[in-house]
């Protein structure tokens, strides 16, 4: 009699997690100097463009923001806007490096974390490579899903887009039982949670809130914790800490 042997997918390993790492404020504090740089760049840029005062202009690229996750999709969709010639003006800094600030032991920090890394961003490839080399941790992600490799032929698409996660999670093998999402953009933890994906919100770099007296008021990790979101944490030591007490089983 021939002894039973286990099938081939029993002897499949667990799949490790994957994580995906928006980049601003995520992996560096883009609100110090980056975001206030870009913004100034979008509106000037729809200022020339449209021929439009500040006020509506400002008004355009929050608007569009709100409305489509970026900006461009908006210029574009409603404009006719050149995509590249706006990404170019807007993420082109004269001394980006000056600009960086982020949390000591980057690194030391991502290599901790076990499983695949990928950036997924709504910022232009040329500049997300560029801040990844400065920071000194490309060599840890595997892939940069930039704002370009969102298109699907002409439409240009932006988180949190899900027919485009989905695609991206498919072009790069990942299934998205087995994703972790950090992220500062509430909303877009929000649409991803439906697919079933876990949720990280990073709070430490976002702008300090003023209260109606005047007053700072400080953000708490956990403190009113939306639904959709598995874990707040103010920085990635915190994450990687949390890991070690048993956060995200099997991560």
């Amino acid at each position: 009699m021939t002894a039973h042997r286990p099938s081939r997918q029993r002897r499949v390993k667990t799949r490790g997690p994957v994580w995906l790492f928006d980049l601003d404020n995520t992996l560096h504090h883009a609100s110090h100097a980056v975001f206030p740089a870009i913004n100034r760049g979008m509106t000037q840029y729809i200022m020339d463009r449209l021929n439009v005062d500040v006020d509506e202009a400002n008004r355009l690229r929050v608007g569009y923001t709100v409305r489509y996750g970026a900006t461009l999709l908006g210029l574009v969709r409603h404009h006719g806007v050149d995509p590249a010639d706006f990404l170019r003006e807007v993420h082109t800094f004269a001394d980006l490096p000056s600009m960086l600030r982020a949390e000591r032991g980057l690194t030391r920090m991502l290599r901790a974390l076990p499983g695949r890394k990928i950036v997924l961003t709504n910022a232009p490839t040329l500049y997300a490579r560029t801040v990844l080399a400065e920071l000194g941790i490309a060599k840890l992600f595997e892939r940069v899903i930039a704002i370009e490799d969102m298109r699907a032929g002409n439409h240009w698409r932006a988180k949190p887009d899900a027919p485009m996660l989905r695609h991206a999670m498919r072009r790069a093998h990942v299934r998205l039982e087995d994703a972790i999402l950090v992220e500062d953009t509430r909303g877009h933890l929000k649409s991803y949670r439906r697919l079933g994906i876990r949720t990280v919100w990073i709070v430490g770099h976002l702008p300090v809130a003023k209260t109606s007296s005047g007053g700072l008021s400080i953000r708490k990790p956990g403190a009113g914790r939306p639904h959709y979101v598995d874990r707040t944490v103010r920085s990635l030591r915190a994450l990687t800490l949390g890991l070690r007490g048993g956060a995200f089983k099997g991560a």
